[in-house]
């Protein structure tokens, strides 16, 4: 697929990509469970959670991040799209577990212009 820029991939499947390749590489804990256990043993760089996570599993990876030291992202993806690139189910908690990709992640993320801080 061509976009208006002449680029092969969406800004927004460029995130996804990069989510992608996170999992191949073995850096990412899906799932809430996996994502808070990351946070409390200091392996967690990034949380983010699927804008149709419920408001219990957002309230939880909010607060293991912030009681954990971890940035926390609200992304404009559903838990859908993010076990499908992932590769599991239909989380709404996935957490980076390297800077390098969760920085990559956020830059591309915020090239879409749609981020939420939470």
């Amino acid at each position: 697929m061509i976009t208006e820029n002449n680029q092969r991939f969406p800004k927004m499947n460029r995130s996804l990509a990069l989510l992608g390749m996170a999992k191949k590489a073995g850096k990412l804990a899906v799932g809430g469970d996996a994502a808070s256990t990351a946070a409390r043993r200091g392996e967690a760089v990034l949380i983010i959670t699927a804008s149709d996570a419920s408001e219990g599993s957002v309230r939880r990876a909010r607060t293991n991040a912030e009681v954990n030291r971890v940035e926390h992202k609200e992304v404009p993806f559903t838990m859908f799209e993010l076990g499908s690139t992932a590769g599991r189910g239909s989380p709404g908690t996935i957490a980076f577990l390297d800077k390098g990709l969760a920085e990559g992640f956020k830059k591309r993320l915020a090239e879409t212009g749609k981020e939420s801080d939470a």
